[in-house]
């Protein structure tokens, strides 16, 4: 399987201009040296507290933030310096689904405009053949043609990020980042949203970048699981490599924090002090040192690189495995 996507080394900060009371504004370090890969064909799951970076590392990816450093590579071309006029062919490949659907969409605009629009943009067909199209996308996001002339507000949440799906797949794109989509719509409503992305990508050949907080969902729908930490990826490995031996104590304590239907069930005991600290202040040596049972001396003078600890399972610890670092012992 090719890489469509690959990621070297990205970065994206904030800030750093001028002050006017002190004269310089603190560098927020939102995406801080990603590397990774997404493979055609599959989906790639992004994991991680609210503010590590998943969302900032997405935007930067489709170009709507401009990288402050590394490279981006899409089918092969990069695309980190790309001008705007060169970008406008590239994103009819690349699109995205919005964390809050009724936001992503224009009020005013009816549903056959808003799924026509990115058509119009691209000059494909005419408008008789746009409408037959947007009838088309409408029915196979499950709605009908009833629907067309009417605007977001008259929907419901599902309702609305189905409209968003139609936009987003209107292309026949090769690489679709869904943000956060369903964190937004109840449970019921979540599993049938995936149900449908999966169905489309089986159908279309499509790509995946599904970014999310919620770990049960994307065990269901992920190929690989990248664990995203303070702007850096701390784990990265097969669906099931990750469930069943995570080898990063903050993906072991992601995984001991999803809700079980049994109270009396055993929890792994994986403490996790404080909050994820400000990115404008990112600790010396691993980033998670401040939080982790497990820290050491050399966390805190030595950052961790992310390496492979065996079939492909990448990890940056200084202890993947351990109990307890002081003895090696391992689980």
């Amino acid at each position: 399987m090719s890489d469509l996507v690959e990621l070297i080394d990205l970065k994206r900060y904030f800030g750093g201009g001028g002050n006017r009371f002190t004269g310089v504004q603190p560098v927020l370090r939102a995406v801080d040296g990603v590397s990774l890969t997404i493979r055609r064909g599959e989906t790639l799951g992004l994991v991680g507290e609210s503010g590590c970076g998943k969302s900032t590392l997405a935007r930067t990816l489709i170009r709507l933030y401009r990288p402050t450093g590394g490279r981006i590579l899409f089918d092969g071309q990069d695309i980190t310096t790309l001008p705007d006029r060169d970008m406008q062919a590239v994103r009819r490949r690349m699109q995205m689904i919005f964390q809050d659907p009724y936001a992503s969409l224009n009020g005013r605009m009816s549903v056959a405009d808003l799924v026509a629009e990115p058509l119009e943009i691209a000059g494909i067909g005419t408008r008789a053949s746009r409408r037959d199209t947007v009838a088309g996308l409408l029915e196979r996001v499950g709605l009908g043609p009833e629907h067309a002339g009417r605007y977001p507000h008259e929907f419901s949440g599902g309702q609305r990020q189905r409209i968003g799906i139609a936009r987003a797949i209107a292309l026949d794109p090769d690489l679709v980042i869904c943000d956060e989509p369903i964190s937004a719509l109840d449970v019921s409503i979540q599993a049938q949203v995936v149900n449908m992305l999966e169905d489309l990508q089986a159908e279309r050949g499509l790509t995946y970048l599904f970014i999310t907080h919620d770990l049960s969902m994307v065990r269901h729908i992920s190929t690989r699981i990248g664990v995203m930490y303070l702007g850096r990826i701390v784990e990265l490995a097969a669906n099931a490599q990750l469930y069943e031996r995570p080898r990063h104590p903050y993906t072991r304590a992601l995984l001991a924090s999803i809700p079980v239907a049994d109270p009396g069930a055993r929890r792994p005991a994986t403490p996790m002090r404080g909050e994820i600290p400000s990115p404008l202040n990112i600790p010396s040596g691993c980033r998670f040192r401040g939080r982790c049972p497990l820290a050491t001396d050399l966390c805190a003078a030595q950052e961790p690189a992310l390496q492979d600890a065996g079939d492909g399972h990448l990890v940056a610890c200084h202890y993947p495995d351990a109990t307890d670092p002081q003895q090696g012992e391992t689980t």
